[in-house]
């Protein structure tokens, strides 16, 4: 199955943290002010924060599932080295990181 997937180019994605990360992906991305000062900082390029959006951890434990209207997850991901936490509000039509962390 991952040898044809990956000769046609399709993913498949059946665990939470793979579903809600592509969720959070598959919408416009903002950042809050912080969050933009956080990644200059850090020198975290758009590369960075694609490679931690699609192979970090989501939280659940720390995350807020259940808030309404933008679901707020914490996602963790080790870049270049470095460990970092993004918390990420992910609405219906759009995601925003609002926070971003580093270890």
């Amino acid at each position: 199955m991952k040898k044809k997937s990956q000769e046609t180019g399709v993913y498949f994605c059946y665990l939470p943290d793979c579903r809600t990360l592509k969720d959070i992906r598959s919408k416009s991305m903002y950042y809050s002010d912080e969050a933009k000062q956080k990644l200059k900082e850090f020198e975290l390029d758009s590369i960075g924060i694609t490679y931690i959006l699609t192979e970090g951890d989501v939280d659940f434990s720390k995350s807020d599932t259940k808030s309404v209207p933008c679901k707020t997850y914490i996602v963790e991901s080790e870049y270049k080295e470095q460990d970092y936490i993004f918390t990420v509000r992910n609405c219906r039509e759009k995601a925003s990181i609002e926070k971003v962390e580093r270890q």
